[in-house]
């Protein structure tokens, strides 16, 4: 059979492929190193992986090819906005010699911290998208393409190769060398631990979606803190541990917002957890005009003397909308009247040149804002309180550090009862990693009290707290 040849043009870079037959686009890309993003899981809905052949635009995991030909890949944008810093409580550490490493997976970016164990000095962090987003853009993508695909190993080698570039280049930057490296603590979610340490996640797929593995021990090198269950994991005992919400006799909310959201109440020396899904339009994905905290996105959009107006990352031309720009958005066309609060949007808006917010957009927001603000409705209704009756509401992740929280009260991310009593936290995963790499003290942690992790679909008031919120006020 004739071997074609396809020309790729990707990164200011020419990569010649040969081929026979009929083959998709995107399992020939990714046999050769080329791999696009499809954050859909290959589904063709997102759009992300486009590329112009022979003159078209092409989805890379639909077009099927049996003809040789030029095809242009995007390049891909390098995040300017990813949190690597958290607040933490005064605590006490124990001193030890040598450097270690701290390390949160999360499901959109990764950051890594080298720490000075004797004393305590947090060295520069450096971060990067997570690259598993090529597959898909959330944790329930990549447990299908684990299962359906057999992509375990694919997921894993991507997370392993960038944690180790980081860490060398971490090293390099303060004349560092392995041998100086004497303790690792690696956070993430339940499901980028199981990636991280190659299991097969089956027991998070299905129902009842108990984990066959909680972690909270060391393994290979890295100690794994534990989770809570299948949808809430280390991420959030790490982000409890830098909080402190349960050394204070107070009733709290901590919510971690990102790709997985996770939620946890603590009331009466009782900490109960839940994991929402939100999905990842707060960071851009599957919204028409979204993308990465990356130079060209629009990160905040108001309204000055009636015009609307937005700042851009980079300074550079218009492209497209992050998560806090988003948000943004939807507020700013609320007050216009633009959409109305049962989120109906007559037309699109358009922001900038080529960057329009469509009305199947603001329908993205509402059902992730709902989940957000359902659930915490959920733990609040279950355990007899009330929005006004939470003391402190602590704001965790990258997306949340960025946000303007007016804009998320009145989009209704969280209950308007909460905003004044908000206390954004930053990267307080990242935080609680470095926190028991130090030895801190255990009275921060969430296995020195009552814990619960809940099921939301299995709540009764889920469902209707869930259509409640979908509403704009």
């Amino acid at each position: 059979m004739e071997e074609k040849v396809l020309k790729v043009y990707s990164q200011n870079t020419l990569t010649e492929i040969r081929f026979s037959g009929k083959v998709k686009l995107a399992e020939l890309l990714e046999a050769n190193g080329l791999m696009p993003a499809t954050p859909c899981g290959g589904n063709g809905t997102c759009g992300k992986c486009s590329g112009f052949l022979k003159g078209r635009k092409v989805l890379c995991c639909q077009e099927h090819i049996e003809e040789g030909g030029e095809l242009y890949l995007p390049e891909k944008k390098i995040l300017s906005k990813i949190k690597t810093d958290g607040t933490m409580p005064d605590y006490s550490i124990s001193p030890r010699e040598g450097y270690g490493i701290a390390v949160d997976i999360g499901t959109t970016t990764v950051v890594l911290r080298i720490v000075d164990l004797k004393t305590g000095e947090l060295l520069n962090a450096v971060s990067r998208e997570n690259p598993q987003r090529l597959l898909s853009a959330d944790v329930i993508g990549r447990i299908q393409a684990c299962l359906e695909k057999e992509k375990l190993p694919v997921l894993q080698g991507l997370i392993k190769e960038t944690i180790s570039d980081l860490k060398e280049h971490a090293l390099k930057m303060h004349g560092l060398t392995e041998d100086d490296i004497k303790k690792t603590v690696v956070t993430g979610n339940t499901t980028m631990l199981y990636l991280y340490t190659g299991r097969m996640p089956t027991s998070l797929a299905f129902t009842p979606f108990i984990a066959d593995c909680l972690f909270g021990f060391e393994e290979n090198g890295a100690y794994l803190p534990p989770c809570f269950g299948a949808f809430v994991g280390a991420d959030i005992y790490t982000a409890i541990t830098a909080s402190g919400l349960i050394t204070k006799d107070e009733a709290a909310v901590l919510v971690d917002l990102g790709t997985n959201g996770e939620i946890a109440l603590f009331d009466n020396g009782k900490l109960t957890c839940c994991a929402t899904a939100c999905g990842p339009a707060f960071e851009g994905t599957g919204i028409s005009c979204g993308g990465p905290a990356a130079d060209g996105a629009i990160d905040h959009i108001w309204l000055e003397d009636g015009q609307v107006k937005y700042s851009v990352i980079g300074n550079s031309e218009p492209s497209h909308i992050c998560g806090s720009g988003i948000m943004d958005a939807i507020a700013t066309l609320l007050e216009l009247e633009e959409i109305d609060e049962t989120g109906a949007m007559p037309d699109p808006y358009e922001f900038a040149p080529g960057v329009v917010l469509q009305p199947k957009d603001v329908r993205q927001v509402q059902l992730a804002k709902a989940a957000i603000c359902g659930g915490i409705r959920t733990l609040l209704s279950r355990e007899g309180l009330k929005p006004e009756d939470i003391k402190t509401l602590y704001i965790a992740g990258g997306f949340g550090s960025y946000i303007k929280l007016e804009n998320a009260v009145k989009v209704g991310v969280f209950p308007k009862e909460m905003q004044d009593n908000a206390k954004v936290i930053g990267n307080a995963a990242l935080s609680g990693a470095i926190m028991l790499l130090l030895g801190a003290d255990k009275k921060y942690e969430p296995s020195s009290v009552e814990t619960e992790c809940i099921n939301l679909a299995q709540q009764p008031e889920f469902s209707d707290l869930y259509m409640e919120s979908m509403f704009f006020e």
